[in-house]
């Protein structure tokens, strides 16, 4: 690091003036009680990444004994660097809304209502209701051309998965023939 003569003139006035006023008597033990301490100090930090655009943004949501205290952009990530946007400022109120759902909800074909579901219940019928739609749509040929394919399918990534994730995603879907691969970021 370089340092100009002006900067070490500034750097030593500096250092001068607060040895100074340290010296004349003035205690600053009061001022300095009476700064308060930031509320994520204590505070577990989780890096995540922010659910609404296809940036990826990266945000640390700061936890305490479960609860959450506060969340700001992650100054470690390569994308954001630390800012957010306001939607991405704002990310705590979806964890903390009384709207929000945090167990399954299925509705059986032709009711009107919702019910909750345990989540081994509703992962098993999703699984059983891809299979069956596979099965049933699946086309080996074409024209006397091997296709492997299924168009009853389709899948859609979005910007909170990270590369391994997308990748793995892609994969299950080639793997089940879905044709119809799409991501937040291209639409």
């Amino acid at each position: 690091m370089r340092v100009s003569r002006r900067d070490f003139l500034k750097i030593s006035g500096m250092t001068a003036g607060s040895l100074f006023v340290r010296e004349l008597g003035f205690n600053l033990d009061a001022i300095e009680a009476k700064v308060p301490e930031l509320k994520t100090a204590s505070c577990q930090a989780t890096p995540t990444i922010c659910p609404y655009c296809s940036c990826g943004c990266g945000i640390l949501i700061y936890t305490k004994g479960g609860q959450l205290i506060g969340s700001e952009g992650d100054p470690d990530h390569p994308i954001n660097q630390g800012a957010v946007c306001s939607k991405g400022a704002a990310v705590r109120q979806v964890y903390e809304s009384p709207k929000r759902f945090t167990k399954p909800m299925y509705r059986a074909a032709g009711s009107d209502r919702w019910e909750e579901k345990d989540w081994d219940w509703m992962l098993n019928r999703i699984a059983e209701k891809v299979k069956e739609t596979r099965d049933r749509y699946f086309e080996r040929e074409q024209n006397g051309i091997t296709v492997n394919r299924c168009h009853a399918i389709a899948n859609m990534g979005g910007a909170a998965l990270d590369n391994e994730e997308g990748y793995l995603l892609h994969k299950f879907a080639r793997m089940l023939g879905v044709v119809y691969l799409e991501h937040q970021a291209r639409i």
